[in-house]
């Protein structure tokens, strides 16, 4: 038997980490053998070389291998694809076929992407791995096959069982031994080797010299998340080999080609929002209609307690806490000593609530002026945002963008939308 590294330079496999070369050590231990094997793994990651080593070290090595992408063979026709039909089994059926298990008897057939097979079609591969017969589609008369089967997925199978998308029973007949390939972003120290052997590679294809990482390019790469895998870094890999002039490559360069996930910021928390400008919108109305009842509630609280129990000092120092909460800003410190009524006023530049002290007269009716709580409209509170902005701004729309924390395109959409009038930009 070859050795693992004999193994990875007959199929191109680049690489040390310890998952990978567990894997290509699995599949050499199970290829002698007629076990079915079942490869799981991300997509990109490199699965369909696993039945090629397995195919090439058993003793069907002289049979065909023939690969099937399950997920890319509509439904109607999938049962001919591997199994046949007879003539006029159905519309367009105007000669017998032949089907993968027939062809491909006494090798080897590769079901990429198995978890994609309609439930009829599991059953009928079903009972091919239980005693290797199938019927044609459209005929009535059993065949036999001889096929070793090796399978792959992306899919989380047991999930897939449980929503009665996959039956559990083919389940355990496929994965007789299961052999897992690592995601790109758990083998750092390969995705540098990787890169060169691409960039080498399409050096050669295009006739121009290989590119080059500088050390801090190389940390970068290793530090995205590479979630298309190998796959997308071939990608990235061959995009940068046209484009760049360039073939000393820098981290600033590399990052350009890298797609990332952007995100706005808000006006409202330095939390990170996945929204975009909605997102934005939304937290800014909610955030000033949640800190208003927060403050009406304590408004009424301080006004009623007051009302109750009069203005005494010791009553102002039993309620100071309340008073504090609601003047916090030492710019608005509460007077002392006496009763306060209080209204309330959205100030939308800064999304705090201004109050306003009002002297208390022998006449005031205090049970008159307690803080009604009124139901406010979100659509009202967002067109009086956006006016208040433009008129702070003079009609210069970037500003209030950039005051509402949206983008200039939402706020020209909003002023469309609610038929705003604004000043004319200087």
């Amino acid at each position: 038997m070859e050795n693992i590294q004999q193994v990875k330079q007959r199929f191109g496999i680049i690489g040390n980490h310890a998952g990978l070369n567990r894997a290509l050590e699995k599949a050499l231990r199970v290829a002698a053998t007629e076990i079915a094997v079942l490869v799981i793994g991300e997509s990109g990651v490199g699965k369909e070389n696993i039945p090629k080593i397995i195919h090439q070290f058993s003793p069907r090595k002289h049979g065909k291998y023939i690969a099937v992408n399950c997920g890319a063979i509509p439904e109607g026709t999938i049962d001919s694809e591997l199994f046949g039909h007879e003539k006029g089994a159905f519309t367009g059926a105007t000669a017998t076929r032949s089907g993968y298990f027939e062809v491909a008897d006494r090798g080897t057939i590769f079901l990429d992407e198995v978890g994609e097979l309609p439930l009829p079609t599991q059953v009928r591969l079903l009972r091919v791995l239980e005693n290797g017969e199938f019927f044609k589609v459209g005929s009535s008369k059993v065949q036999k096959t001889n096929v070793r089967i090796v399978a792959a997925t992306n899919v989380d199978m047991q999930e897939a069982i449980a929503k009665g998308k996959f039956r559990e029973d083919l389940y355990y007949r496929l994965s007789t031994v299961e052999i897992a390939i690592p995601p790109l972003r758990d083998r750092k120290e390969d995705i540098p080797l990787l890169f060169r052997k691409f960039a080498a590679d399409f050096a050669e294809k295009y006739r121009m010299p290989p590119l080059r990482l500088d050390e801090h390019a190389q940390h970068a790469l290793q530090q995205y998340r590479w979630s298309g895998n190998i796959r997308q870094l071939r990608n990235i890999a061959e995009q940068m080999s046209v484009l760049e002039t360039e073939r000393e490559i820098g981290p600033h360069v590399l990052r350009s080609y890298l797609p990332e996930q952007r995100q706005l910021p808000s006006v409202v928390s330095k939390e990170k929002s996945g929204g975009g400008d909605f997102a934005s919108e939304r937290e800014i109305l909610y955030k000033v209609l949640f800190d208003m009842r927060a403050d009406l509630n304590d408004l009424k609280k301080l006004t009623h307690a007051l009302i109750e129990e009069g203005s005494s000092a010791a009553t102002m120092e039993k309620n100071q806490g309340l008073i504090d909460k609601i003047y916090g800003d030492e710019t608005r410190e509460a007077p002392k000593g006496l009763p306060i009524a209080a209204t309330v006023d959205v100030a939308t530049s800064d999304q705090e609530l201004e109050i306003s002290k009002v002297a208390p007269s022998d006449k005031y009716n205090y049970a008159e002026t307690a803080v009604e709580e009124e139901p406010l409209s979100l659509l009202d509170k967002e067109i009086e945002m956006i006016k208040q902005a433009l008129s702070r701004s003079k009609g210069k729309r970037k500003k209030a963008a950039e005051e509402l924390g949206i983008s200039e395109r939402t706020l020209y959409r909003k002023i469309k939308q609610y038929n705003l009038t604004d000043e004319k930009e200087d």
